[in-house]
């Protein structure tokens, strides 16, 4: 996705990526695949693009929230466009982000620290999580040894919104509604995929505008970010802010990653059609055939050979519709065409 927004924006693709997909590779003028994000494995490729370029500037994507060390470095040898890494981890610090929260009296579903008044209802959360990954239902029986925090589970629908900031001020993108998968009994939230058509009341959008001016201010927000929240008849919560440029920006018809490096705020991007974003899960182990034609409205394509085993992304998928609904029947209907034709080969 950053490839390709960059590419459009006219930039020169310098890019860093774990898997190093198919159209990564088609997008970028040069790349490097590391194993991880870690120290170890991401210093050599920076330092690589630092001498053979003479890159100054760098734009993150999702993954440094397991790898805080590693975005600090960044933060030491180029300079990030959008939100520094203090920001970022200032954002991760759950504590900090529910007290800010509380402070501004902004609604958000009860949290705690420690489970021993959770019940069945509360939800486990990894501290540094992203994509759902890790969120599970609270069990008394399950033992937890890694980082996480408890959250009373909220029913609703989930939304984002998508909006740029400069520090100081924020403009909204939109408003998308968002849906997750239940994979497994470790991954039973994970995130599926997000349209961009949120049917919000005026008055909830405009409250949400108010919070994000509250928390552009208290946390320095700048560039492309998204916020997470659960919407029902009553209310907004808010579950939490992703200070990167998020999946959401590809539903919009815009250079939106130019004004991130900017921070050129805007007037509302006018819609005259409806997209959708999808990502398609494994739902048994698929290699993926030698030769194999992806169609146009796929992205973030393995290579040949690659084995996605159950409940592993296997692509993602786009859709264009002028009716909201039909964009979620045509991202079903995609989906099932992928998932058939790799069961044929």
């Amino acid at each position: 996705m950053l490839a390709e927004a960059a590419k459009k924006a006219k930039f020169i693709p310098l890019v860093i990526d774990v898997f190093a997909d198919l159209d990564t590779q088609e997008y970028a003028t040069a790349y490097r695949q590391v194993k991880s994000l870690s120290l170890a494995d991401l210093v050599p490729a920076v330092e690589f693009f630092i001498e053979r370029y003479a890159v100054t500037k760098v734009i993150y994507g999702s993954g440094f929230e397991c790898y805080q060390e590693s975005l600090f470095y960044l933060n030491s040898r180029l300079e990030i466009q959008g939100n520094t890494a203090e920001v970022f981890a200032h954002l991760l610090d759950k504590p900090v982000f529910f007290s800010a929260l509380e402070s501004l009296n902004i609604p958000y579903p009860d949290v705690v620290f420690n489970p021993r008044d959770c019940t069945a209802d509360w939800l486990v959360k990894p501290m540094q999580g992203q994509g759902g990954v890790g969120i599970s239902y609270y069990q008394e029986t399950v033992s937890i040894k890694e980082s996480f925090y408890w959250q009373k589970f909220q029913a609703g629908v989930p939304h984002s919104v998508l909006f740029l900031a400069d520090g100081k001020d924020v403009q909204v993108l939109g408003f998308n509604r968002q849906w997750s998968v239940h994979l497994n009994d470790t991954l039973a939230f994970a995130f599926s995929g997000v349209i961009n058509n949120a049917e919000l009341p005026a008055a909830h959008k405009q409250q949400i505008i108010v919070w994000l001016k509250q928390l552009v201010l208290v946390f320095g927000l700048k560039g492309l970010n998204s916020l997470d929240f659960i919407y029902t008849a009553d209310c907004c919560y808010v579950l939490e802010i992703n200070s990167r440029p998020s999946a959401s920006m590809q539903l919009y018809d815009d250079n939106l990653l130019a004004r991130h490096v900017d921070l050129l705020l805007f007037e509302p991007i006018l819609l005259n059609s409806y997209t959708g974003y999808q990502i398609v899960y494994a739902d048994s182990d698929i290699t993926i055939p030698e030769q194999f034609i992806w169609p146009d409205w796929c992205s973030d394509l393995p290579k040949a050979g690659n084995i996605c085993h159950t409940g592993q992304p296997i692509c993602s998928i786009i859709a264009h519709q002028n009716e909201s609904q039909s964009v979620a029947k045509l991202l079903l209907t995609r989906q099932q065409l992928i998932i058939n034709k790799l069961q044929r080969f």
